[in-house]
Parts: C-alpha cells; structure tokens; sequence
C-alpha cells in the first residue's frame, strides 16, 4: 500500500523503516529531515486516491495546525490517521471536522517506543468500520502478531492509549519505589541490577518494563547517578484522572504516580532516577543529566 507519513521523528521514522521493510510505499514529509515531500501539498500530490496520510506528531498545537492543514488539500475519500497521543475529545472533534469535508478520520493509539521498529508497535485503532479496514494492512504490517485491534468508534482508539498509558504510570511508580526502598537500605548493600535481572525470570513482577530498568542499570550502573531525577509526564495520566473523575471511578494508583512526578521537578530522589531512566529506555525521552559539579556520592 502506498500512503503519506508526515512526522519523522523517534516514533515516525522507525514506523516509516518497519512499513517500507514490509512492503509498503512510504512518501513522507518532515520539515526537520530529508523527505519526499517540501510541503503537505506536495506530499498529497505524491498519493493516489483514496489517499491514507498518517500524522505521527506530538499531539498539541502541532497536530491541530497540521490537520487544519491537510484539509485543505485531501479530497472526499482520503484518510487521515493520527497516531500521536492526542486527547480522545479532540480525535472526535476532528472525526467531525473530517467527515463533513467527506474525507475519513482514522485515530490510532500506539505503544512501542523506540524498539517498535524491531519488534511491532501495539496498536489501537479508532474510527469508522470502512477506513480502518481499508488501512489495516498497514497497522499489520506495523504490529506484531496479535498485537493489533480495532477497538472501537472514533476516538476509541486514543481513548483506549490514554488508559494504557495512565496505567503505565502506576506500574512505572511500583518499580521505583520498591527500587528506592532497596537503594535507601542501611542494612544490605544490594545490587540493584543483579536484583532487577533475576527477576526477569519466573517472577510475578516480571515484565518488559523490568526488562528494560534492567538494561538502565547495565548502561548507568545501579545508582543512575548520572541521571537527574525529573519526570516529565506528556498529558495522558492528567487525562486519566480526569476521565475517572467524570466517570466516579476511584483511581488512586495512577492519581499517586502522576503526583510523584510532580514531586520529581522539586525534589531529588532514587524512584525519580528509575522513572526517569525507564521513560528513557522504552520510548527514548531525553534524560537531564546531573551536571559534573552537582554529582554526589552514593548516600549509602
């Protein structure tokens, strides 16, 4: 199939590589790096009805002005997909938008970092029956087995990443508390890496996340001394909460591991050093680095 990727950034491009690798024809425009396309006119120019162009762009301002954009030079028939993170209220607003200029609105969660390219992203797909059939062999090909599915009418797809990702938060705070109750031990001087590699195996708290804290401490040693620890949050959690709020469904876990990460841009601690290295590992989130002068010895 051939279709339009617009954003070739960490996410963007290795979809663009997996896509291409799979057979696919992949026009793409990136104002930042070497495209097919100068312009998203150009890069419509370079499709065929009916047109599918994929936005893989941070959601925000950028995603808003870049589909207001696209509008004006897709026709009736043509799908635009939005893979960022993008709120599921503005998904169904632009699903509005779309489908009254007859062109098709495609929403797609997706959840692989960095290491999609290499072993599939997950991805969750929102929208109408006849568009997300008609670009279904794209998300197969980007997918691994299984790790795909159209989950629902349009916004359902960012809607369902929101979750994840509000989900991905909480499990995130586990594994940096429990690391810092280990770290802060004045009794035992543990090796958080040899800890974090044995349980990788037939333990209940193994996951792909351990995995890759693991391979933080491989890279930064099992104080994560070099890595500052300030966590960002990019909106999702915010917009769990909010969303449970609406809904009076309690949900304490993600509400306390956004409010850490709050507390990570105050204050200093272990825990904010895993989260920030984990955020790191899975999806290629720049790290703040403790500057030379600043580094202090190990506590223990």
């Amino acid at each position: 199939m051939k279709l339009g990727m617009i954003g070739l950034g960490r996410m963007g491009s290795g979809m663009t590589e997996r896509l291409r690798d799979g057979g696919h024809e992949v026009c793409t425009y990136d104002p930042r790096v070497d495209s097919t396309a100068h312009s998203l006119e150009e890069l419509v120019s370079q499709l065929e009805p009916p047109r599918p162009l994929w936005m893989m762009i941070p959601a925000g301002e950028i995603t808003e002005q870049t589909f207001e954009e696209l509008l004006k030079h897709v026709e009736a028939g043509d799908i635009v997909i939005d893979g960022g993170n993008s709120n599921f209220h503005d998904s169904l607003r632009r699903h509005s938008v779309a489908k009254d200029k007859g062109v098709h609105f495609v929403d797609v969660g997706v959840s692989g970092g960095v290491w999609g390219l290499e072993v599939g992203f997950c991805l969750m797909a929102g929208g109408d029956d006849e568009p997300v059939q008609h670009v279904e062999p794209i998300l197969k090909t980007l997918a691994p087995p299984d790790g795909y599915a159209h989950v629902g009418g349009p916004g359902a797809g960012h809607f369902v990443k929101m979750i994840h990702n509000g989900i991905e938060y909480g499990l995130m705070q586990a594994y940096a508390e429990g690391f810092e109750v280990m770290h802060a031990s004045p009794e035992y001087d543990l090796d958080l890496h040899q800890i974090a590699g044995i349980w990788r195996y037939g333990s209940v708290v193994r996951s792909w996340l351990l995995e890759l804290l693991h391979a933080a401490f491989e890279k930064d040693g099992s104080s994560l001394e070099k890595i500052r620890g300030y966590v960002e949050d990019s909106g999702e959690g915010r917009w769990t909460i909010a969303e449970a709020i609406a809904e009076d469904v309690p949900v304490p876990v993600i509400s306390a591991a956004l409010y850490a990460r709050f507390a990570s841009r105050q204050d200093e601690s272990f825990a904010a050093k895993v989260n920030a290295a984990l955020r790191n590992q899975f999806g290629g989130h720049a790290v703040r680095a403790v500057e030379a002068a600043q580094a202090s010895p190990d506590p223990r």
